[in-house]
């Protein structure tokens, strides 16, 4: 629900702009609501989860999202919905961080492959489903239903996950770190507002430079007094270990690229190809069967490649798939740009895949919590900074449209690069060796040593 809502809502900006009576500026805030206080939420979500326990978390967070849904459906005025839209957000920015946690506490290790390939159809699918669900709900019954659709799943899984969830629950420690919270969620909302306007209003425009310059200031002085504080509300001296940093910068520049290039794809779709929107929807979506398709070749190859070869290669696929892109034109026949869009869902298949797998390798069933957290803030960080790259660099080249786009796409390819040298040299394979079904030299060695001395 909260992957396919941070998208579906763009398909039905311009029939709430006529059923409001509202510039697309003002309906705008519908999308920009929910981000921003999915960016307060999502760094406090590890810390809640410890103190309350992750099942209480994960079904208040899940109530509040199902509850504000009926809300955004019912909402009678524009003001009403972006109210209900920034609830629906404080929902969203619990669930994902908590299920992922518990996710991964349920399983060891060696089975973290499994897991992965469970986590790409939220995140993965979820993107490329929603341009069509929008559409054809938007067309044929209602905007209401782009929300209410929310309302009976969620209904269906509080029972479930009331029922057959296990709760974890650590000994809680310290107070609630009331200086992180407001620095963390501040400074992000800030930050993430200049990020997602800029594009669109100028980057040299007052309101976007005291926002990015305030939210940067703010979260230095957050990861400063994180780093010193005993029980920080994110512990973000996590990502001093190498694998986990290692992981989530490569997620920036490959899965962050490719799902930017998933808003960017159906207005290039729809502006330069001529494209109907719910044309450009089935066309995109057939990047979600590349990643169901390849998910299970992927799952089976982790185990004999390990993490840097197959995320590597993805990320090279990544790359390839963002410069064919450059000979996209109009005229060109639209199998071929789905089979486009299949070849970029192999790719982010293996790339993804690889970072969910390894991630969490050395991360303590204790500190898995504020792991998650911070790698949901940094995807969902990545994502709006990717997009708003390749927005801009659309809205600032010069020529046609066509070249625009394609300038666009280059950057994309050269930031896919980029991602595709980092994960070769920056991801150990070695050091992943646990989500495998083995072990590491290091415990090899130290197992080995174990067992001369006690003469094994």
């Amino acid at each position: 629900m909260t992957a396919i809502d941070m998208h579906i809502v763009n398909v039905a900006l311009p029939t709430l702009s006529r059923r409001f009576n509202a510039p697309l500026t003002d309906v705008q805030w519908t999308v920009i609501a929910y981000l921003l206080t999915l960016a307060v939420v999502i760094p406090a979500s590890g810390w809640v989860g410890d103190r309350i326990g992750s099942k209480r978390t994960f079904l208040f967070a899940l109530a509040l999202f199902t509850a504000a849904s009926a809300l955004c459906g019912a909402a009678d005025s524009l003001a009403e919905l972006i109210a209900a839209r920034a609830l629906q957000g404080i929902g969203g920015g619990m669930l994902t961080p908590t299920g992922t946690a518990m996710l991964y506490r349920a399983y060891g290790p060696d089975q973290r492959a499994r897991v992965a390939r469970t986590l790409i159809v939220p995140i993965l699918v979820g993107p490329g489903v929603a341009p069509i669900l929008g559409g054809v709900l938007t067309q044929t019954l209602s905007w209401r239903w782009v929300f209410l659709i929310n309302v009976p799943v969620g209904i269906v899984m509080l029972v479930y996950a009331y029922m057959y969830l296990p709760e974890h629950r650590p000994s809680p420690r310290g107070r609630l770190d009331v200086r992180g919270m407001l620095l963390s969620g501040i400074g992000l909302s800030a930050l993430l507002y200049a990020i997602s306007e800029g594009s669109v209003v100028g980057w040299a425009a007052p309101q976007i430079l005291v926002s990015g310059i305030g939210g940067i200031a703010l979260l230095w002085a957050f990861v400063r007094g994180a780093l010193r504080a005993p029980d920080p509300i994110l512990r973000v001296r996590l990502l001093r270990e190498p694998l986990l940093r290692a992981t989530n910068i490569v997620f920036v520049l490959t899965t962050g690229v490719f799902l930017a290039s998933l808003y960017l794809t159906p207005i290039f779709l729809q502006q330069v190809l001529h494209q109907s929107p719910i044309g450009s929807g089935t066309t995109t979506f057939v990047e979600a069967i590349g990643v169901g398709v390849a998910a299970q070749t992927a799952g089976r190859l982790y185990p004999r490649l390990g993490p840097r070869v197959l995320g590597g290669s993805g990320a090279i696929v990544l790359t390839v798939y963002m410069a064919l892109f450059l000979l996209v034109a109009p005229g060109v026949n639209m199998w071929l740009v789905r089979a486009l869009m299949f070849f970029g869902g192999v790719g982010n298949a293996g790339s993804f895949l690889s970072i969910q797998t390894s991630m969490f390798t050395h991360i303590s069933s204790e500190d898995t919590g504020h792991a998650s957290a911070i790698y949901n803030t940094i995807r969902q960080s990545s994502i709006a900074l990717d997009i708003a790259v390749l927005t801009t660099v659309v809205a600032g080249a010069g020529g046609s449209t066509l070249a625009a786009f394609h300038a666009a796409y280059l950057t994309g390819a050269i930031l896919a690069a980029i991602g595709a040298v980092l994960a070769w040299t920056l991801i150990s394979t070695d050091s992943a060796r646990s989500t495998m079904g083995g072990r590491s030299k290091p415990e090899q060695r130290e197992r080995a040593a174990a067992a001369e001395l006690s003469g094994d």
